[in-house]
């Protein structure tokens, strides 16, 4: 069975109650429904904890999606951990603080891609701190400019929201994939689209913050020259 994933209706849920529903020769822990995001589209997979019903905990890494099955989450213990039982219930539970951070930044992405309105190549997603690739001829890129124009944006207090559309929608559509690379998530017959009031519209599988108030102040730490046309901007949350 598919792994429900909570996160996609609701970013800010922290835990939930689930089901074990396997575990793997390697120790990964299948759940019927998780509030971990598993990594993809340069986002890290989320770290917590599953505790048990007798409160003890097994700490989970990371989350991925299964190989031989996409549809659903692998949660990767801890070196360590002795995994539950299937069909066992367990709480779900996030590594808020971690994600948060990985919430503002991939939001602050978006905003970028903005600022910055040229291909993009790339990109990853840290704790607290990302960076984007871009397909951009020579010239100078000023980093108090691009920060200024960023943190312009972050201050619109603009609404975070997403929208779903049809595959066909989205191959009607070409311009709205910014990503040179990286295909936006497809599998089911439709794609979501996240929405950043009438600044930005894009596809995208990840997790952001619903206002971007949120995100705070960024810099822009580092802009590097990655080949003859593409530049690494990189940012940080203040």
């Amino acid at each position: 069975m598919p792994t429900q994933l909570l996160f996609r209706d609701d970013a800010y849920l922290r835990q939930t109650a689930a089901t074990v529903e396997a575990v793997t020769e390697r120790g990964a822990i299948i759940l019927d429904r998780t509030v971990f995001y598993a990594t993809g589209g340069g986002q890290p997979g989320d770290a917590g904890a599953l505790v048990t019903s007798d409160g003890s905990e097994i700490g989970i890494g990371f989350a991925i999606y299964d190989p031989e099955d996409k549809s659903r989450v692998l949660h990767v213990p801890l070196e360590g951990q002795a995994p539950p039982r299937p069909g066992e219930t367990v709480t779900v539970r996030l590594d808020w603080e971690k994600r948060l951070k990985r919430m503002r930044i991939h939001t602050a992405l978006h905003l970028l891609s903005v600022v910055l309105s040229y291909p993009v190549t790339g990109g990853a997603i840290g704790d607290g701190d990302g960076r984007l690739d871009f397909d951009i001829p020579e010239g100078g890129l000023d980093r108090n400019e691009i920060a200024g124009a960023l943190n312009a944006l972050v201050a619109s207090n603009a609404d975070v929201t997403e929208r779903w559309i049809t595959d066909a929608e989205l191959d009607a559509n070409p311009g709205l994939v910014k990503t040179m690379r990286v295909a936006p998530p497809r599998g089911s017959g439709r794609v979501r689209l996240v929405a950043i009031g009438e600044i930005d519209l894009q596809p995208c599988g990840g997790t952001h913050v619903r206002n971007t108030a949120e995100i705070g102040l960024v810099a822009v730490t580092d802009i590097e020259k990655k080949g003859k046309q593409n530049r690494r901007v990189r940012i940080a949350l203040v």
